[in-house]
């Protein structure tokens, strides 16, 4: 058994449209460097070059945002699941 992550619709054409991935257990980080390994540009779109997550991605392990956990180093283990949560902005006050 493996970690599942969860893709969201504006990073499926980094996975070949794949709504969920596998991956190794870790942490966060390493899962992200996992990802990028295996469907280059994805790491970028997750963390910035010196490996801080993007303000503007929320993660969540088994539904609990990393955030609250140990943030990048929080880890993961087979069977867990894996959400990536781009924020949504925008709209207009009414």
């Amino acid at each position: 058994m493996a970690v599942s992550v969860l893709i969201p619709t504006p990073l499926r054409g980094l996975t070949a449209d794949q709504d969920t991935v596998e991956t190794q257990e870790g942490t966060i980080a390493e899962l992200i460097q996992s990802l990028e390994s295996e469907y280059p540009g994805i790491g970028n779109r997750l963390s910035s070059e010196d490996g801080v997550l993007r303000r503007f991605i929320n993660i969540y392990v088994n539904g609990e945002d990393i955030r609250f956990l140990q943030g990048a180093d929080t880890p993961v283990k087979n069977g867990d699941e894996v959400s990536i949560v781009p924020a949504i902005a925008g709209g207009k006050d009414c």
